[in-house]
């Protein structure tokens, strides 16, 4: 029998991961919850046979096997923890906790309960990323020492709550440069981080009490490799977004690089000195893969996955950028 899923939060990226899911046909959807008349009836299209309920009380009362979240970042960490003490294995969007003990909490809910945790770190699901990974394993690169992260986005978000840090934790580091983190971290292996050091902005000045960041600088040692971050919202860029990680070693260099502005369009290419070869193009359509991985994880092993610790080692991260 497939499993049945409950989806809790079905705005676009809900319903696209949703979609994803049953694309895989790994997953039966059962049930939508969301207070949006609009965006319920939306996502049950997708899944015509799913029924709506009001609260995530309701949600998690029916008899499923997992819970996909996709709510505002202050209610990610206890609704995932109640799914996990109700018995459902969980997805959960970024960032899983607003810190690393949120963070580090729902990871031990998840084994308690020994079920599935998964979080909707989609970059490492590009074709791009998947490429220049494989160099970095294989040695291609020789010694990796620097890694160049960036993310600029020319808009903000459109929500009141991503400005307030008490519900969202921060502001563009923990909104984009979560991706950022992970993409280093996760293609090393998650050394240990040492020698963060990083500088917070708003509408270019420091940080305030009560504010959060809409431009940030950071760097840290990952192991023996430096990594510099930049991340920003409504920066003058030229363009929708700026989005690269660049990577280097003795032998080599590799980036990923988003093509003529777009969110969605990645590249990747080899660096050999002065020459680059090219190693993925668009299109590719990655953006549900890390969705429709735990649909199918879920599947055949349901139980706690050891690599859930990973999402605690880069929450770590963000938190030391915030000087928390």
């Amino acid at each position: 029998m497939k499993p049945r899923i409950g989806f809790l939060g079905t705005g676009w990226i809900g319903r696209h991961r949703m979609a994803a899911m049953i694309d895989t046909g790994a997953i039966e959807a059962v049930a939508v919850c969301d207070p949006s008349p609009d965006c319920a009836a939306e996502a049950l299209k997708l899944a015509p046979g799913a029924r709506q309920v009001a609260t995530f009380e309701d949600l998690l009362a029916l008899e499923l096997d997992g819970v996909v979240i996709a709510t505002p970042s202050a209610l990610h960490a206890v609704q995932s923890i109640q799914a996990f003490e109700a018995g459902k294995a969980v997805f959960c969007q970024k960032p899983l906790g607003r810190t690393a003990d949120e963070t580090r909490a729902v990871v031990a809910a998840a084994r308690a309960a020994d079920r599935l945790l998964g979080v909707d770190l989609s970059y490492r699901h590009t074709a791009a990323m998947c490429e220049i990974a494989e160099l970095v394993h294989g040695g291609a690169l020789g010694q990796l020492f620097a890694i160049d992260l960036t993310f600029h986005n020319a808009y903000g978000p459109d929500k009141p709550w991503f400005y307030d840090p008490v519900q969202s934790g921060g502001g563009c580091v923990v909104d984009l440069g979560v991706h950022l983190v992970d993409l280093a971290l996760w293609t090393l292996g998650f050394p240990a981080v040492h020698d963060v050091d990083a500088r917070l902005l708003k509408g270019g000045a420091p940080l305030r009490a009560g504010e959060v960041e809409d431009y940030a600088v950071a760097q840290f040692s990952a192991g023996d490799v430096q990594v510099r971050l930049a991340c920003s919202w409504r920066l003058h860029a030229g363009r929708e977004a700026v989005i690269e990680a660049a990577f280097y070693g003795t032998g080599g260099g590799a980036a990923l690089r988003n093509v003529a502005g777009s969110f969605y369009d990645f590249t990747a290419e080899r660096f050999d000195g002065t020459v680059a070869a090219r190693l993925s193009d668009p299109p590719d359509e990655w953006g549900g893969r890390a969705a429709a991985g735990w649909a199918q994880q879920l599947a055949h092993a349901p139980g706690f996955d050891a690599t859930a610790e990973q999402f605690v080692r880069s929450a770590q991260v963000l938190d030391r950028i915030y000087g928390r």
